[in-house]
């Protein structure tokens, strides 16, 4: 039987239980009404025609005043007495009383003894009357009784069977939620040992028995994967420990959840300052935590924004044991899980790495000295070497035969593409050394323009290569150091010349985007592949030749450090630096410069 069945059964019963106390006094309080109301109909009434009757006589009889309306008012209570026969006997003596009524009426003279019998009669109506009041008054008090007992007996086993209820019925319900209450409470606290007993057919039977089953498989599924689990986060917790980088996790909250000794050691906090705090109240006292929690309080979640180069001062770093500046690659991994039965993915929390470059910045930087140091000790003697050289083409000195004038433009060049390349690696050094030397002041844009093409002008006309240069009017100062602008364009310039077929057009333009001018060169030459295009701004990168090897003629074959220098150049100066995808047939390069608020005078 359901619960809802034995609800409505314990409502009916209770309903029930009224409906009968209500009828069984509702069926003694009628009797009892019957029972007094056959006392007044029946008796009462009798008595007040007798005494009527006797009051009549009396007047009637009377010496003195002698009332002749007596006989009226005797006649007409007679009348209503025999109307009102209700007692045995009655109707005998009623009889009689009409029998000596009409024989004293017709009588001359009042006869004393028809008077006395009259009265006699009276006084046996009085005294039936009386009788049968006294006999159903008993009866009445027998009703009441009787009423009192029956009510008192059935009240009582109702008010015992409802106390009952009252007693049991809310146990019958609470018991079962309470019991299931409390086992819920210990599958909370992992206690899958819990079981509930409720023995009953009902949906608490059946709430108990599937309860019983969940917790069986718990404890099943807790058993077999809760050592492996255990023993599989362990070792999670120790590979982390161990590990050489600086690893802090937090959740989706941003409450850090771990920190690895390294990742304590550099941020100077103790573990267990830094486990369940709220990662934003770490940072208000610590600047590096500050800088490893921006990109996640910011919503920078792309690759290319979750990465940086910091310096930090680690204690542990020095071989003294004194500690050391060191440098570290900031990486910022964003945490998403798909939950069982889900098909999205959500924000499960944050990883934040400091991976210790220190060894690898440190030979960088010896490289890059080195370079600079071979490059500047280089760029003396073959300075040297080209002054002499001009020395022996100066007539003054003596006439040179055609082989010798061959010979010395042979070395010349060679002397001008090692002095090119020594420039470039002093540039790159100074890049990679962070010493980019910028005077940074308003500059015209067709002064950058002019320099470049002047400079470049001789190498163009050997090659029968034309520049066009369009430069748009009014353009405004740039902000920019003219000489590193300068020297971008002019890479920009030889390297379209070297690359453009002979008698071609190579076009220079300059013209204002935005907040910028932009500067151009277009050439017509074999282009650059897809697939090299977003490496054209590497470093030591070089463009292979149309069979896919690198071009190996010295006229256009390069250090592939050109483009990365000019890139930096830009970058350093607050510019943008790339190249048109959109143009097919041949390459535009392009950079821009932040336009200045100052105006200067633009030569045409």
């Amino acid at each position: 039987m359901s619960i809802k069945t034995k609800i409505a059964a314990a409502l009916a019963f209770m309903f029930v239980i009224i409906v009968a106390l209500g009828g069984l006094g509702i069926y003694y309080l009628n009797e009892l009404s019957g029972d007094s109301q056959a006392i007044l109909k029946d008796n009462y009434i009798s008595l007040e025609y007798a005494s009527n009757m006797q009051k009549a006589l009396a007047m009637m009889t009377d010496p003195v005043e002698r009332d002749p309306d007596g006989i009226t008012d005797f006649e007409r209570n007679l009348k209503k007495q025999e109307a009102n026969i209700t007692e045995i006997g009655e109707q005998e003596v009623t009889s009689n009383l009409r029998r000596e009524f009409n024989r004293l009426k017709t009588s001359s003279t009042f006869d004393p003894i028809a008077v006395a019998r009259i009265r006699q009669q009276l006084f046996t109506l009085d005294d039936l009357n009386r009788q049968a009041i006294v006999r159903k008054n008993e009866t009445a008090k027998q009703t009441a009784k009787d009423a009192l007992l029956w009510l008192a007996s059935v009240g009582t086993l109702f008010f015992l069977i409802l106390f009952s209820f009252i007693i049991n019925f809310p146990g019958y319900v609470a018991n079962p939620v309470r019991e299931l209450t409390r086992g819920i409470k210990q599958i909370a606290k992992r206690n899958f040992e819990e079981r509930l007993h409720i023995d009953s057919n009902d949906e608490f039977g059946e709430l108990a028995q599937s309860f019983n089953s969940m917790a069986q498989k718990l404890d099943e599924y807790e058993h077999s994967n809760l050592a492996r689990v255990l023993f599989e986060k362990r070792r999670i917790d120790t590979l982390i420990r161990i590990m050489s980088e600086g690893i802090v996790g937090m959740d989706e909250n941003k409450r850090i959840l771990f920190a690895n000794p390294v990742a304590c050691r550099l941020l100077g906090v103790n573990e267990s300052q830094l486990l369940g705090q709220y990662a934003p109240d770490i940072a208000a006292s610590n600047d590096l935590m500050r800088t490893l929690i921006q990109d996640v309080m910011t919503g920078n979640t792309s690759e290319s924004e979750r990465n940086g180069f910091l310096k930090i001062y680690d204690s542990g770093e020095g071989a003294d044991g004194l500690g050391k500046e060191s440098y570290f690659n900031r990486r910022t991994h964003t945490v998403e899980v798909i939950r069982t039965g889900e098909s999205q993915p959500e924000l499960a929390g944050y990883v934040m790495v400091l991976e210790n470059i220190t060894p690898y910045k440190e030979l960088d930087l010896a490289k890059t000295n080195f370079i600079a140091t071979i490059s500047h000790e280089l760029k003396t003697p073959l300075s040297s070497s080209k002054m002499s050289l001009k020395l022996l083409e100066d007539s003054r000195i003596g006439q040179l035969n055609d082989e010798q004038k061959s010979l010395v433009s042979s070395i010349g060049d060679d002397i001008n593409r090692l002095l090119n390349l020594t420039g470039e690696l002093l540039n790159m050094a100074q890049v990679e050394s962070g010493q980019i030397q910028l005077n940074i002041q308003p500059v015209a844009p067709a002064d950058i323009v002019t320099y470049a093409a002047n400079a470049l002008r001789v190498a163009s006309e050997n090659k029968h290569i034309s520049l066009a240069l369009n430069i748009f009017s009014n353009l405004p100062a740039v902000l920019a150091d003219p000489d590193k602008a300068s020297w971008v364009l002019v890479n920009f310039l030889s390297n379209a010349i070297r690359h453009s077929p002979k008698d071609s057009v190579i076009e220079v333009l300059a013209q204002k985007v935005g907040a910028f001018v932009e500067f151009r060169v277009r050439d017509h030459g074999a282009g650059i592949r897809p697939e090299h295009q977003n490496r054209v701004f590497d470093r030591y990168f070089k463009v292979p030749g149309l069979n896919g090897q690198p071009n190996e003629n010295k006229t256009t074959s390069g250090t592939g450090l050109g483009l990365a220098i000019s890139s930096e150049f830009i970058q350093s100066m607050n510019g943008q630096i790339g190249l048109d995808t959109t143009v097919t047939d041949g390459a535009a390069f392009y950079f821009r410069l932040p336009v200045s608020q100052e105006l200067v005078n633009t030569r045409r």
